[in-house]
């Protein structure tokens, strides 16, 4: 055998185990694409479904937000109703209450002062021996002109 036929045999011996090797390079891929499909077909199986509910309880979600803003905005207007009607009853009784309290304390202090159970100068005490100087038909003594009179005051403000 001459050199060139052992050189060729070498390149040709070389040549089908590179070969080989790619054979096997080549199945050891497709079974892991094979693999790799399977694994995409499971996970598609999985996440598809949840993916349709995760979109329905979304839309649930937006629906309920849209709820809530309408009860808040519902709320607020209420609210807002029942501050401004407060206002005008406020408005609306305040000044006929002040009127009516007024005349009932003038009344009752015109009351007591035409019995005789009070008025302005049942406030002022008189010194222990003023009735017994009455008796002896001695005058008692009278208390200063303004002293006896006192300015009473609304007890509702304004």
């Amino acid at each position: 055998m001459s050199a060139d036929h052992v050189a060729v045999l070498v390149a040709a011996v070389c040549a089908s185990l590179a070969a080989v090797a790619s054979l096997v390079a080549v199945a050891v891929l497709v079974r892991r694409v094979r693999e790799l499909r399977d694994l995409v077909t499971d996970l598609q199986r999985e996440t598809v479904p949840l993916l349709r509910e995760a979109r329905v309880v979304v839309d649930q979600a937006a629906t309920e937000m849209v709820r809530v803003g309408d009860v808040l905005g519902s709320a607020e207007s209420v609210s807002a109703t029942v501050d401004s009607a407060s206002r005008l009853a406020y408005r609306a009784f305040a000044n006929p209450v002040v009127k009516v309290l007024a005349f009932s304390t003038g009344t009752g202090a015109a009351l007591r002062r035409l019995v005789g159970r009070g008025g302005p100068d049942a406030s002022v005490r008189r010194p222990a021996g003023a009735d017994q100087s009455r008796r002896d038909g001695v005058a008692p003594e009278l208390p200063a002109a303004g002293a006896s009179r006192r300015h009473r005051r609304s007890r509702v403000r304004r």
